[in-house]
């Protein structure tokens, strides 16, 4: 038995990287796992299926509106219910590193466009089946960009600070249908090989002033997730915890 036997929790971006470690750390747990990305989840379904959890793939763009609410009708469709929504889906890798004067106007759209809309759109999507059941869990991700202030970045940064607001109105909003919506903040997870490597600086770096003086790793995030997707949490929301091994305090 899991602590979140019988939920259904939708995971964006949760065909790789951090968005996969969600998705198999919730299926642990007993979740039935709606792995949505605009890549194909087909592995990881067939991956979750072979420890006997339950899951499904769906391919979605979360910056596009009848996309977002397609994939909430199939998750109800294929489920009857949807328990919880993490937004981890983002656009990261492929940002510009680049002075204020210099990241490209369309790129700074593009970064709003998934990191803030995307959010909003997802978590419309799926408030209308969370309010019928009066309950639900939204957990959306930020990142410790924010707090530092993260030069050369600028585009990014400002996306994820919007998530700190946007998780705090949303909590207000919907906490009288009994939907929690908090945010985790992680720390640099160099997780991806092709994207660390190039600054492999900025990892030691960050270790440096951490109080646990190591990389930061997916896994890392996951107990925190589990936490605010079960019933441990249920007097919590509006909140943004910070997974960060102790790199800043507040």
């Amino acid at each position: 038995m899991g602590i979140l036997d019988g939920r259904v929790i939708i995971v964006t971006g949760g065909a790789k990287g951090i968005g996969l470690a969600y998705c198999r750390g919730l299926a642990a747990e007993g979740a039935t796992v709606v792995v949505a990305d605009l890549s194909d989840g087909g592995e990881v379904v067939a991956e979750l299926e072979s420890t006997g959890a339950k899951a499904m793939s769906l391919q979605v763009d979360v910056s596009d509106v009848a996309q977002t609410e397609a994939m909430a009708a199939a998750a109800v469709d294929a489920y009857g219910r949807i328990d919880g929504l993490v937004n981890n889906a983002a656009f990261y890798m492929a940002a510009t590193r680049a002075p204020m004067e210099d990241l490209p106007p369309d790129e700074w759209d593009l970064c709003f466009k998934v990191n803030v809309k995307g959010t909003w759109l997802c978590a419309r999507a799926v408030a209308p089946t969370m309010r019928a059941q009066g309950s639900g869990r939204i957990v959306n991700i930020a990142s410790m960009t924010v707090n530092d202030g993260t030069p050369g970045f600028l585009h990014y940064v400002s996306s994820k600070s919007a998530i700190w607001g946007l998780t705090r109105a949303m909590a207000r909003e919907l906490g009288g249908s009994g939907i929690a919506v908090n945010t985790i903040t992680p720390d640099y997870i160099p997780h991806d090989e092709a994207y660390s490597s190039v600054q492999p600086e900025v990892d030691v770096a960050i270790q440096a002033r951490r109080a646990f003086k190591r990389s930061q790793v997916p896994e890392d995030m996951v107990g925190t997730l589990i936490y605010l997707m079960s019933p441990l949490s249920d007097f919590v929301t509006g909140q943004n915890i910070w997974v960060n091994g102790g790199s800043g305090f507040h």
